[in-house]
């Protein structure tokens, strides 16, 4: 049994912040901030002749005289000038009518109010860091004659068998920094006129970070399996 993987469209952009909106009823409700697109067509990758459908974008604009000679070309292509931030997401093309080299992609035509994304983002580095605060290890008996361990792994393997440690045994290291993609976030207001979309929650990264906001994969297979 093979099953096909389906990627959803999506789009460059922004963290801002967060803040808070009120409901008609008053509630508040906790919502980032994320300056999403637009979005240029730099590059469509075809299924014929790349072997898979994507769409090279950009975004944030830069100015050109800040671009090295192999990008400029590149940019030229699309003639919609030079950007900071050039990413390929992987979708259907075609079908979505993404084929034009600099083609503009606004954060309206995609999303709506009420709908729900998946958001891919680096989470924040926190540098070097212990078991207990890096995988909530318990660490070791605060009484019954420790000392100085209390925060430690502890025994981490045996000698006589397997004489090792394991691959992937909870160590101490780099903390955070990781690609972190969290699913079905609700989309609680778009301004197009902003290029703003407000989703309910946190997401990955600190401020000025880069994200990808897809639509949810797992609710439009759920949809499709209730159907």
């Amino acid at each position: 049994m093979s099953t096909q993987k389906e990627y959803m469209q999506g789009l460059l952009g922004k963290k801002l912040g967060m803040t808070q909106v009120f409901t008609d009823d008053g509630t508040a409700v906790p919502v980032t901030v994320i300056e999403l697109g637009p979005n240029y067509v730099l590059e469509v990758k075809d299924k014929d002749k790349h072997g898979y459908s994507a769409v090279k974008v950009g975004f944030e604009p830069k100015k050109m005289q800040r671009v090295n000679k192999p990008d400029l070309g590149n940019f030229e292509k699309g003639a919609r000038g030079s950007f900071y931030h050039v990413k390929e997401i992987r979708c259907d093309a075609e079908s979505l009518g993404w084929t034009d080299l600099g083609q503009e992609l606004r954060v309206d035509e995609v999303f709506q109010d009420g709908e729900f994304v998946d958001i891919t983002g680096t989470s924040i580095g926190k540098g070097f860091a212990g078991v207990v605060k890096r995988f909530r290890v318990a660490g070791q008996p605060a009484t019954r004659g420790t000392h100085e361990y209390r925060r430690n792994i502890g025994s981490v393997g045996c000698r006589k068998s397997p004489g090792r440690i394991f691959k992937n045994k909870k160590m101490p290291g780099h903390m955070g920094n990781e690609k972190v993609t969290v699913q079905n976030l609700k989309v609680i207001g778009v301004r197009p006129e902003q290029n703003v979309l407000l989703v309910k929650g946190g997401i990955p990264g600190a401020k000025g970070g880069l994200v990808i906001v897809r639509k949810a994969v797992k609710k439009k297979f759920k949809a499709q399996k209730a159907a």
